[in-house]
């Protein structure tokens, strides 16, 4: 039998959207409603650009991928057009270190040369000092060598 919530009984916010609240574990795999969790980040979680590069290389550094992710997630839905695709890349890189920590190297390649693609073209010019080119090459890398002991630096 598994913890898996009917329609009936997903979670909705007050515009009727899909939240989650069930507890997660440090790889943001659901658990069981009454099982204790990893601190969640909330949904409405919204950081100046910095802050929020900060708060992610904070939840990389402590093994918790999934939940830079969503510290980035945040971002890229707040940030202006021109930033985009920066901010969905940072994102996918992280889902990507999740794939791989979770042991599905199929799919953490995937994310990681995905992310790694939509940021390349901020290479020359990096905004709040994210070390686009490598980044760009140590998401490419761990893509090639799922066993690669490479640490993501998303700044300077």
């Amino acid at each position: 039998m598994t913890d898996t919530p009917r329609d009936g009984d997903r979670d909705r916010d007050q515009a009727g959207r899909a939240r989650n609240s069930r507890p997660r574990d440090g790889l943001g795999r659901p658990l069981p409603r009454d099982a204790p969790g990893v601190e969640r980040v909330p949904d409405d979680f919204i950081l100046p650009p910095s802050e929020s590069l900060d708060e992610a290389q904070r939840l990389i550094d402590a093994g918790r991928p999934f939940h830079a992710h969503e510290v980035l997630e945040a971002s890229w839905k707040a940030a202006p057009e021109q930033e985009r695709d920066l901010w969905q890349g940072l994102a996918q890189i992280a889902v990507g270190l999740t794939h791989r920590e979770r042991g599905n190297a199929i799919g953490a390649a995937t994310l990681l040369r995905r992310g790694a693609d939509r940021i390349s073209p901020y290479a020359d010019d990096p905004p709040y000092d994210v070390q686009v080119a490598a980044l760009v090459a140590v998401a490419r890398a761990l893509a090639d060598d799922p066993t690669a002991d490479t640490a993501v630096r998303l700044r300077r």
